[in-house]
């Protein structure tokens, strides 16, 4: 159950399925445990209470939390509306403490936002933006309950006014919405109580996340190349090599038996930095190999749609990305042929790319990025991969992951050739499609996530730094997983 994922409806369901058994209660009290395990009592909390469930939350946390000895002002700009967020709001009454409409001027070493959760839908207007940018502007820690209030909590995307977390404590399940698009920033760090729901009351996920283990990648003695498989990365158009090499290097660092670079630009002979690279001019048509990645520095020339077209041609399993995502874009044909065709494929856009294959802007695809991936992979019946803060890896029957490893230091050029490259090698070890791409995102993340608690910051990890690091971390991995309990 940690780790699933559910859709709006279900867990709607779930909220009223297991009612009877003091849902409310049960999240303040697991709320004021998260706040006693981190702030010694006598601690100043303000406590945000909005008008619906999430604001009952917010109150009975309140009355736990002066029990226990803290110092508790609450803020409700409004009356609770609902018949349980009323029946707290009475409680906390009964405990003779006054309750403000506005955030008053006091100290406090931490805010929790009980305004709104799941359900909100639109903007926030007044008086709740400017509580919010007040409370933004506070320079104080803050819990948000479920869901940072203006966050729209499946498609991550926030709705106006929103609420920064330091910590969001999320009940009974992930929200989609706090991991990826705006919610991966404003939801702070995000921990999950589940409240011990009954396994039975669980509907079905239809998502997770993306937590892959590298057990996969174990290697029996009794092995030699052969038996991890041959990349082919075809790519590398005159000015644009380095993507090639960069994605063929990822695919040796990440496992793959052989690899071989196919290059529209037939002057470089070999990668004198990691000559076990096998390098030769684009030939067509291709032969045939365990994987092909098509589109790192491929171009739009002729040669490069001829090249593409080939791929589509073959039965060889393709890593979608780059240049070749927006060939196939810019040509109904190409793009017809890839959804026909019987042979797998992973396609790795980011949200300009994706915006482009699915002939909408990307302003839309970042307002649902879910919504964007699922589209994408059913319409082409392949898996996808939406690049970006929280990134999707999605099946054609709209199973998806959320990846929460990676952050703003893989904001820079070739990065994506370097998950090309993962990809395709984890594929050739032959892991099925889904969860070689999930395993190669999640990893490509914690690499980033290794470098910023190193480096102290995101600033300045290239993309060569980063192929070239993920065997050491796949090794680490495989100790730390083979030693382990």
């Amino acid at each position: 159950m940690s780790t699933a994922l559910f859709s709006l409806p279900s867990q709607r369901q779930l909220e009223h399925s297991a009612a009877p058994l003091g849902l409310m209660r049960r999240a303040a009290c697991a709320a004021a445990y998260w706040i006693m395990a981190r702030y010694p009592a006598g601690a100043a909390i303000m406590v945000l209470a909005g008008p619906g469930n999430n604001g009952g939350d917010a109150l009975h946390l309140a009355c736990e939390l002066l029990s226990a000895g803290y110092k508790v002002t609450v803020i409700s700009p409004q009356p609770q509306s609902s018949a349980e967020a009323q029946a707290a709001r009475a409680r906390w009454d009964a405990c003779a403490m006054a309750t403000y409409t506005r955030l008053p001027e006091a100290h406090a070493d931490l805010i929790v936002d009980g305004l709104f959760g799941i359900g909100l839908s639109r903007p926030l207007a007044s008086p709740w933006d400017a509580l919010i940018a007040q409370v933004n502007a506070a320079g104080v820690a803050v819990l948000a309950l479920d869901t940072p209030s203006g966050l729209d909590a499946m498609s991550g995307h926030a709705l106006g006014a929103a609420m920064r977390a330091t910590d969001t404590l999320t009940f009974l399940c992930f929200k989609p919405g706090l991991l990826t698009a705006d919610g991966s920033e404003l939801a702070g760090e995000v921990h999950l109580a589940t409240l011990d729901i009954p396994a039975a009351l669980l509907p079905t996920p239809e998502g997770e996340l993306n937590r892959p283990a590298v057990t996969a990648l174990k290697r029996h003695a009794n092995s030699h190349k052969g038996s991890f498989g041959t990349v082919c990365v075809v790519g590398g158009a005159p000015g644009m090599l380095g993507a090639a090499l960069l994605a063929g290097r990822a695919a040796l660092a990440c496992g793959a038996g052989k690899v071989l670079l196919a290059t529209l630009d037939s002057r470089l002979p070999v990668d004198s930095t990691q000559p076990e690279l096998m390098i030769s001019p684009l030939v067509l048509p291709l032969a045939s190999h365990s994987i092909c990645a098509i589109g790192p520095g491929l171009g739009s020339s002729t040669a490069a749609q001829a090249a593409l077209s080939a791929a589509l041609a073959s039965d060889t399993p393709l890593v979608i990305d780059a240049d070749a995502l927006n060939l196939l874009a810019h040509d109904a044909a190409l793009f017809a042929t890839l959804a026909t065709r019987q042979a797998p494929a992973i396609l790795t856009p980011h949200p300009a790319e994706a915006a482009r294959l699915l002939g909408i802007s990307s302003t839309e695809v970042q307002a649902d990025r879910l919504a964007a991936a699922r589209t994408l992979a059913a319409r082409l019946n392949k898996v996808v991969v939406l690049k970006g803060a929280g990134s999707l890896i999605v099946r054609p029957d709209g199973f998806y992951r959320i990846n929460a490893s990676g952050n703003a230091a893989l904001a820079v050029a070739g990065q994506g050739d370097v998950l090309t490259g993962a990809i395709a090698a984890l594929w050739a070890q032959q892991l099925p499609p889904f969860d070689a791409a999930s395993l190669a995102v999640h990893l490509h993340g914690l690499l980033a996530d290794l470098y910023v608690h190193a480096a102290g910051g995101p600033i300045g990890l290239t993309a060569s730094a980063t192929a070239t690091a993920l065997s050491g971390l796949i090794n680490a991995l495989l100790c730390v997983q083979n030693t382990g309990p």
